[in-house]
């Protein structure tokens, strides 16, 4: 895609689920791009994506870049990000790495867009995809009354883990269709337990305190809502589903908020489609959510303990992860944060 002025972009790890996710992204929403370069590991290297080749990434291949997309393990991003920002390019990285950090913004557009305003490291963290796919709809729920407590529990797809835990899915689903059996033991380095026609409640790796993800998760969301104080009870469960995560929410809020209220700001909430009639069999589920841009949201009620509840699911590779970038860029175009080195 090539256009007579615009931004040079630069995609690392573009060869992976995230990556590719990304290119096609940036294509179909004609992203204002004179250039796009791909980037991923030497053994990628000469790799074609349509008419794109992917070269070997190294610290002289920022030159001249505009803004570089990040989709690496959390070493490589402390390693390489630091090397984009040198070369001049902002950077939008999906790791872990920078998350935490003060002088790093955590952003989803729909949710603290005006953090982009402070970006004195040049580096803007995409979050976590489960996190991503409730704030969205926690954000304007949590402007009208206030959170003070949220209990979430995850459905997350394989496709978190990475193409290994596709594969390991697909290939344990097939023996158990020829054996008529669920499988005995893993048939993959994905997950460390079977995962066709089971749940694995262990997402991430492991701390002393006993949680996985969930503190990851936890923190994220505090941050990218401005409420340190907020109280945060994640569960992180695997499950064989191929594409996006699903998140069970029940929230509770300074000020009352009923299910009509909730219902008419989730309608009005940029990146959320209300999926709610339940008699009629209209609720969100991954298959729906897969290949589709925005966080999708029904089964809204009152839990018997007086929070608001509902289930989320959004693609993780598109909303929790490249479609999330890409918004990223456009919105630090659209308000001018985002300068050029293309002259028209």
């Amino acid at each position: 895609m090539r256009q007579e002025s615009g931004f040079r972009v630069g995609l690392v790890g573009a060869t992976g689920a995230v990556g590719r996710e990304a290119l096609r992204i940036l294509e179909a929403r004609r992203f204002p791009a004179t250039e796009i370069r791909l980037f991923a590991s030497p053994r990628s290297a000469g790799t074609r994506l349509g008419h794109r080749t992917v070269n070997a990434v190294s610290a002289d291949a920022f030159r001249d870049l505009d803004v570089v997309i990040f989709d690496t393990p959390d070493d490589i991003a402390r390693e390489l990000v630091p090397q984009a920002v040198a070369a001049g390019a902002m950077v939008i990285d999906n790791s872990a790495a920078f998350r935490q950090d003060a002088d790093v913004p955590l952003v989803i557009p729909e949710v603290n867009a005006e953090a982009l305003r402070r970006v004195p490291r040049r580096i803007v963290a995409n979050p976590n995809c489960t996190v991503a796919a409730f704030a969205v709809p926690l954000a304007p729920l949590h402007k009208a009354a206030t959170l003070k407590r949220v209990i979430a529990c995850s459905y997350q797809s394989v496709s978190g883990a990475g193409q290994q835990g596709v594969e390991q899915l697909w290939a344990e689903l097939e023996a158990t269709i020829a054996s008529h059996r669920p499988p005995e033991r893993p048939q993959g380095r994905a997950f460390a337990h079977p995962i066709a026609l089971n749940l694995i409640p262990a997402v991430g790796s492991w701390r002393e305190s006993g949680f996985s993800e969930e503190l990851k998760v936890a923190a994220e969301l505090r941050k990218m809502l401005d409420a340190p104080s907020l109280a945060v009870g994640v569960t992180c469960v695997r499950v064989p589903t191929v594409v996006a995560h699903g998140v069970a929410v029940h929230a509770e809020f300074d000020r009352p908020l009923g299910v009509a209220r909730a219902r008419a700001l989730l309608a009005d909430a940029a990146g959320v489609e209300l999926v709610d009639e339940p008699a009629a069999g209209r609720y969100p589920t991954p298959l729906a959510a897969a290949g589709r841009d925005p966080c999708m949201v029904g089964r809204l009620r009152l839990d018997e303990a007086g929070g608001l509840a509902f289930f989320v699911v959004a693609d993780n590779l598109r909303k929790g992860a490249a479609l999330n970038a890409v918004q990223i860029a456009e919105r630090l175009i659209e308000m001018g944060l985002l300068t050029s080195k293309v002259t028209s």
